[in-house]
């Protein structure tokens, strides 16, 4: 064997070693992220899915029920009532939503000064809590004490939160009121990231602004788009908080989404085998939509910025 031959079988055998060591050092850097995933994630999944066949009322011992609890919810109409309303304002949320958030992201992704300090403005919503907000909104829409009687509008002075139709539309606007500045920090991101020299070309071909809008921003926006959508719908499971404070669910059940259903055959029912079949469903219809959105991208996830020219 060469002197050649021998130092590339060398240099070959060092290098294999050393990817071997960084996968090694690399596996044990994901060791506690992955830990942290088993013990907050997995774990209580796997618990609340066994809780789904058994009877507790959250203090006293648990007894199996076998199939009683997802008989008796899945015969229930007020969960497809939960499930139907879930839907509607996810969708229209998102209808709402995602405009608004891709404007406003274009918007601010200019380099003026002033489109810096309306920024800041656009983003003051997402430092407040959403109990915060449910609250504030509440005593601002009070028909005796809110906005109306202060500054003197009467079209404000109306059952905001006792008639079904109008606390629907509420919750939809204050959910759009403070979820769309983070949307539109995505946007934001996603449109600075776009390579200039597509719009110094689209100028020279003598294309406008919403050509270029149209033509490039937005295909070039593809996988932020999805990105967004993905949070804004599997984030729209969990609006409980919210909903919980601002209007418990009423008038009536008008406002009863699934997660607002969940807690309250829970802790306010003690039904904890019930309430944790309902959890195990918006596990599965938030993994499914999840999936389902991922899809719309493509499969190459990595595809170029250039994708969509």
């Amino acid at each position: 064997m060469s002197a050649t031959t021998t130092h590339r079988a060398t240099t070959g055998s060092r290098n294999a070693d050393g990817t071997g060591q960084q996968k090694s050092a690399l596996a044990w850097l994901t060791l506690p992220a992955v830990i942290f995933f088993l013990v907050f994630a997995v774990v209580p999944l796997v618990g609340v899915l066994i809780l789904s066949f058994a009877n507790w009322d959250g203090i006293g011992a648990i007894g199996a029920a076998g199939m009683e609890n997802w008989t008796s919810v899945l015969s229930d109409p007020e969960l497809y009532n939960s499930l139907g309303l879930t839907f509607m304002i996810m969708i229209v949320s998102w209808l709402v939503q995602t405009p608004i958030s891709l404007l406003l992201g274009v918007f601010t992704a200019g380099t003026q000064r002033y489109r810096a300090a309306l920024a800041v403005l656009y983003f003051l919503p997402l430092l407040l809590s959403s109990a915060a907000v449910a609250i504030a909104y509440k005593a601002l829409l009070d028909p005796n004490f809110g906005l109306a009687m202060g500054l003197g509008l009467p079209f404000l002075a109306q059952d905001w939160l006792g008639v079904p139709q109008l606390a629907v539309g509420l919750v939809i606007f204050v959910i759009a009121w403070q979820f769309v500045p983070f949307h539109t920090l995505i946007y934001q991101g996603g449109v600075r990231q776009i390579p200039k020299s597509l719009y110094e070309a689209a100028q020279i071909d003598g294309a406008g602004t919403i050509k270029q809008f149209f033509h490039i921003t937005l295909p070039q926006l593809k996988y932020t788009i999805i990105t967004s959508s993905t949070l804004m719908v599997v984030g729209s499971l969990t609006y409980f908080d919210l909903i919980f404070v601002l209007t418990g669910g009423g008038p009536g059940n008008s406002t009863r989404i699934l997660a607002l259903d969940m807690y309250l055959r829970g802790f306010r029912a003690n039904l904890m085998g019930p309430a944790s079949v309902i959890a195990v469903i918006l596990v599965v219809i938030g993994l499914a939509l999840a999936l389902f959105l991922q899809r719309l991208g493509g499969k190459d996830k990595q595809g170029s910025q250039l994708e969509g020219m």
